[in-house]
């Protein structure tokens, strides 16, 4: 428990509808990414974590590509996972639960094997990675139509 709240990974439908909750709340109707956009079939596989007070109230939630679906996110370097997904209700912002759940995703790739971590980091977001240890690298893009920059942390 860190708090009033617990990070673990997701397990079973109800935790990833906890999940998917989260990502709508924020992505969706806060931000306004199209629904469309949001969901992929790389929810599928993904290692889904889950931040959930004590009562089950999921308050953020965060997702790990590896493998063959990291490295068709990030390059051809399999020992790259992507980190995606990273999502905190308007509620538990500024607790801890977003670094919480990036340490999470963090040790879920190095059970795996994994050697690195890269992300797709809204640029509002940039200050927030960099403080965790990612280094922004290339230039700025657009994803679902707000800018974002690539970033990196060696585990």
């Amino acid at each position: 428990m860190s708090g009033a709240y617990a990070v673990r990974e997701a397990v079973g439908e109800d935790d990833l509808e906890k999940c998917f909750a989260v990502r709508r709340a924020v992505f969706v109707e806060e931000q306004g990414v199209p629904r469309e956009l949001e969901y992929d079939t790389y929810d599928s596989t993904a290692v889904h974590v889950l931040a959930v007070r004590a009562d089950g109230v999921p308050l953020g939630t965060g997702r790990l590509l590896h493998g063959e679906d990291a490295t068709g996110k990030t390059g051809a370097d399999a020992s790259v996972g992507s980190l995606g997904r990273l999502a905190v209700t308007g509620d538990a912002r500024g607790l801890g639960v977003g670094a919480a759940l990036v340490r999470a995703i963090e040790d879920a790739a190095r059970e795996r094997g994994l050697a690195a971590v890269d992300l797709h980091a809204q640029t509002h977001a940039l200050g927030f990675y960099e403080r965790l240890g990612y280094a922004a690298y290339g230039g700025e893009f657009p994803d679902a139509g707000m800018p974002h920059r690539a970033m990196r942390r060696a585990l």
